[in-house]
């Protein structure tokens, strides 16, 4: 292979999706817990439904763009959990039992598929819906925002840093990496690189943003 043809695959690969790297990426089965998969598929299903509505009413990409990796990760949880059920029954009582968890793991499945339909509606409408114009005026929204190295917040933890108490902003996830953190706390430590999604009103997200970015020393 020639050397143009592999900075034009490079280049390529640099341009896909986050969600489509990982969707083209392969199955490997992890031993996990029952309850570790239907837990994370909960915080999911809760945390996607929110973020696609975000996606449309706001017709931020950004955010439709983490709803198609989270539809991903879903599905990925849903082959582990059947592939679980798969090896764990041997007898009829044992598939009688894990019937109920796979239903559980199918109606989380469905809420993230949902979601993802949801999302699609930027792709395809490309009219300026009345909606949107109408919810812009909602106190809050969802915004998603990376945390600079050069940020006082790198490698302290949310409680030391009062973001609610002092911008009124509310940490719901974390993204570090190919990893979520679903409903932090205040113990939960902020490092860089992190993307944070946050709920609050525009003026508690522009001095959290300058903050984040480093162009605040402290929050006031």
């Amino acid at each position: 292979m020639t050397e143009q043809k592999k900075r034009k695959i490079f280049g390529r690969l640099q341009r896909t999706p986050k969600w489509k790297k990982e969707e083209f990426s392969e199955l490997e089965y992890e031993p996990t817990s029952v309850k570790e998969l239907l837990t994370e598929m909960k915080d999911i299903s809760e945390l996607i439904i929110d973020l696609a509505y975000s996606a449309v009413l706001f017709n931020n990409e950004e955010m439709a763009e983490e709803v198609r990796y989270l539809d991903v990760r879903m599905d990925k949880l849903n082959y582990d959990i059947r592939m679980m059920a798969m090896m764990a029954a041997r007898t009829k009582e044992d598939a009688e039992e894990l019937a109920g968890i796979l239903q559980v793991a199918e109606a989380a499945e469905s809420i993230s598929n949902a979601a993802g339909d949801i999302v699609n509606l930027l792709s395809k409408d490309k009219s300026t819906p009345i909606l949107p114009k109408i919810l812009k005026q909602a106190d809050e929204e969802l915004f998603r925002i990376k945390v600079e190295s050069a940020s006082e917040a790198c490698d302290k933890k949310i409680g030391k840093l009062r973001v609610e108490s002092e911008t009124g902003m509310r940490i719901i996830a974390i993204r570090r990496e190919n990893c979520w953190i679903y409903n932090p706390q205040s113990d939960t430590t902020i490092k860089a690189e992190d993307w944070l999604i946050v709920r609050g009103t525009n003026e508690g997200f522009s001095e959290l943003s300058k903050f984040l970015q480093g162009k605040l020393r402290a929050l006031e």
